[in-house]
This record gives C-alpha cells, sequence and structure tokens, in this order.
C-alpha cells in the first residue's frame, strides 16, 4: 500500500513539476503578468470560498488527520492546490512547491482509506505514507522525506507502524518522478567543504542562531500577515488586496528577483556574493503572498532565506561561501518545521555527505533558537523547547 501510494504522489508530482516549470517559463516572457496578479487572487480565493469548503487549512488539515484520525481530506484539495499553486506562481506570487506536492499526495492517499475501509492507524499511516511521497518527489530527496513525514508530527513518540511504509512511499515516488516521468531536480555544488577544525565547527554556532531567527521572523511575518488578512469578512477579498500589494511592491522596486520560486537567484547564492537583504525581501513578499490567500508552498521560499543569509554571513564567517549557502537552505527550514533530523538529511541528500556534521549542527542550533513556532500552525510537538 505505502509503494501504490508513491506511484500516485511520484506521478502528480511529476505533472505538478512540469507543469510548474510551463508557468514559470510564461511568466519569465511576460513579467507584465504581474498585473494581473490581483484578479487571479481573487479568482484563487473565490474558488476556495465557494468549493474548497473543508480544505482551506491545506497541511494544517493533513496535520490534524494524523493526529486525530478524524479529519477527512477530500479528493478536491488535490485539484484544488494545484490550481491555486499553478496560478499563484503564473502570475508573479512569491511561493514554494512542497505544500501541493503534500496535499495532492495525501488526499491521494485518504482516497484509498475510504475505498478499502480501513482501521485509523492505517489511515494515519496512508496519510504519512502520502506526505513522504509528495515531499520525496518534488526535492529529489526519499531519505528526507520519509523522515520529514513521521518528524514533523513528532508529539513524544513515533508511529512505528508508519516508517516501512512511509519509507516505500517515499523511494518510490521518487523512482517514478526521475525514472518514469523523467524529471531532473535541481543540483546544488559545494565546491569546497572546509576542514573539520574545532573552530570551523564552532563556527556553526552563531550562523545556526542566525538561521533560527531568520526561521522565526519568517514563521512570525507569514502568521502575522495572516492574522491581518482574516479581519476582512469576503475571503476572496484577501488574496487581491494582497496580490496588489505584491505587485505593487514588486513593480515599483523592481524586485522580480523574489517572484516564483527564486531558484535562480538561489543557485547564485552558492557561487557569488548577493545583497545582504535578499533574505529579508523574500521573507516579506512570501509573507504577503501566502498570508493573503494564495497557494503554495513555504518550504522553497525557507531555501531561498536560508541560502540568501548563508551567503550574506560568508563576509563574517571565515567559511567558504557556499558552504555557508547549503547549511542556511537546511538551517532555515529546520527551524521553521521544527524537523532537525529530516532537514540534515536532505542537506546531505542535496550537496553531499561531506558536509553532513556541518549541516547537522547548524540544523540542530537553528531549531532550538527557532522558538516554539511552525510555518505549520497545527504542528503539536508535544513538548516545549528551552527557548521561549
Amino acid at each position: 500500500m505505502g509503494a501504490f501510494v508513491g506511484v500516485l504522489s511520484g506521478s502528480a508530482s511529476a505533472i505538478f513539476l512540469l507543469s510548474l516549470d510551463g508557468v514559470g517559463q510564461v511568466r519569465d516572457a511576460r513579467l507584465w503578468l504581474l498585473a494581473g496578479l490581483p484578479l487571479a487572487g481573487f479568482t484563487i480565493g473565490y474558488c476556495y470560498h465557494r468549493y474548497g469548503s473543508g480544505v482551506e487549512k491545506g497541511n494544517n488539515l493533513i496535520m490534524e488527520g494524523i493526529y486525530t484520525s478524524q479529519a477527512t481530506l477530500p479528493l478536491r484539495m488535490a485539484p484544488l492546490v494545484l490550481f491555486g499553486t499553478l496560478v499563484t506562481h503564473l502570475f508573479g506570487g512569491s511561493a514554494g512547491r512542497e505544500g501541493t506536492a503534500v496535499q495532492m499526495g495525501a488526499s491521494l492517499a485518504a482516497q484509498l482509506g475510504k475505498r478499502w475501509t480501513l482501521d485509523e492507524n492505517t489511515g494515519r499511516t496512508l496519510l504519512i505514507c502520502g506526505v513522504a511521497g509528495g515531499f520525496a518527489s518534488v526535492f529529489g530527496t526519499p531519505l528526507a522525506g520519509a523522515v520529514f513525514s513521521l518528524e514533523w508530527v513528532f508529539r513524544r513518540k513515533i508511529y512505528p507502524s508508519a516508517i516501512f511504509p512511509a519509507f516505500w512511499s517515499a523511494f518510490t515516488a521518487y523512482w517514478v518522478c526521475d525514472w518514469v516521468w523523467g524529471i531532473r531536480h535541481t543540483a546544488y555544488v559545494i565546491p569546497e567543504v572546509a576542514p573539520l577544525t574545532l573552530i570551523n565547527l564552532a563556527w556553526m554556532i552563531p550562523a545556526g542562531i542566525a538561521f533560527g531567527l531568520a526561521a522565526r521572523l519568517f514563521v512570525e511575518a507569514g502568521h502575522g500577515v495572516s492574522r491581518l488578512f482574516s479581519s476582512i469578512s469576503y475571503p476572496p477579498l484577501r488574496p487581491l488586496i494582497g496580490g496588489m500589494l505584491v505587485a505593487g511592491i514588486v513593480y515599483f522596486t523592481e524586485a522580480y528577483t523574489y517572484v516564483g520560486l527564486g531558484i535562480p537567484r538561489m543557485l547564485e547564492a552558492f557561487e557569488t556574493p548577493l545583497p545582504w537583504y535578499d533574505f529579508l525581501a523574500k521573507t516579506g513578499v512570501t509573507a504577503l503572498t501566502l498570508g493573503s490567500g494564495f497557494k503554495g508552498g513555504e518550504v522553497t521560499p525557507l531555501f531561498f532565506t536560508g541560502a540568501t543569509l548563508g551567503n550574506a554571513l560568508a563576509t563574517y564567517i571565515p567559511l567558504p561561501l557556499a558552504l555557508l549557502a547549503a547549511c542556511g537552505f537546511v538551517g532555515v527550514f529546520a527551524g521553521a518545521t521544527n524537523t532537525p533530523l529530516a532537514s540534515t538529511l536532505m542537506g546531505m541528500e542535496l550537496f553531499g555527505i561531506e558536509a553532513g556534521i556541518y549541516l547537522g549542527i547548524t540544523c540542530l542550533v537553528a531549531f532550538i533558537f527557532s522558538g516554539k513556532g511552525s510555518i505549520y500552525a497545527s504542528q503539536d510537538l508535544g513538548w516545549k523547547k528551552s527557548l521561549p
């Protein structure tokens, strides 16, 4: 069953990634589409208001379903989030892709539970498999995908019966997306890893603190904007107004670097010094986009924020620029999602095991200093971190 979920989620991710690449090329060739972002926001808001009752919580609904085994995931979650994310990216919103892949994978997995009338524990396991398959296939990181699906719902205990199926789902989804559909994921290169000396490793502590605080800023900004826009009584107006703000900011500041996924800028962060404020700008534009009601994930913007912050820290920390960018890439993600183990594994899958110790220390420190918040409002650690 885990492998079957992997086939479904891997295929869904492949279709999504192909579509996302297509709309990204259209947007980059026609930047005037940014003017349509407010209308696109209203369209997304209306579709969710009219047809998305019960699925507007997105990833938080999946998390609640795993915690309680009571929340149901309608099949319409998959096409709605796919449509909303593609429209968001086509017209220049700043968003990611993880949320879409995870929601599609979990939604498809939930349909199997309904069809086969499974018990609560098996239904929970299928949702975890859907998360694992979606995450693994959209980023090309099967180990991290499997562990992430278990770690993000960790509450003092893990779900033992879900471990083996989650790995089956993650690896199957990765193979289906990569080998069957021919999807090629972004390749990141660290040309030099610093020697493993005590001084070099000690530099990971201040770097990890910076990444943890950046993660906390990202989380608070997103939730703050969401609370602000929730005061608007008619939901479709929220992304319309948010779209006006994002389009105006990007147009008048010529900040086209921060629209969409921002992968070209992330690749630059591993190669050459960038403006120090890149991470702040991406945080703000993403908070406005997603907080006002547009669709997409937060993880790729987190990668952007971390990589560009690591790039900026290279001015002050005597370590290779690409290594610091890689540490920021996974460190901010670890802090904002409370998943230091999955983040470390992701870093080793993307950047190589040679940087593993640096990545692990960074993720752990960032996790501790990111505070109690998370990009997932429904996430419940079941315990409090040592820092408030």
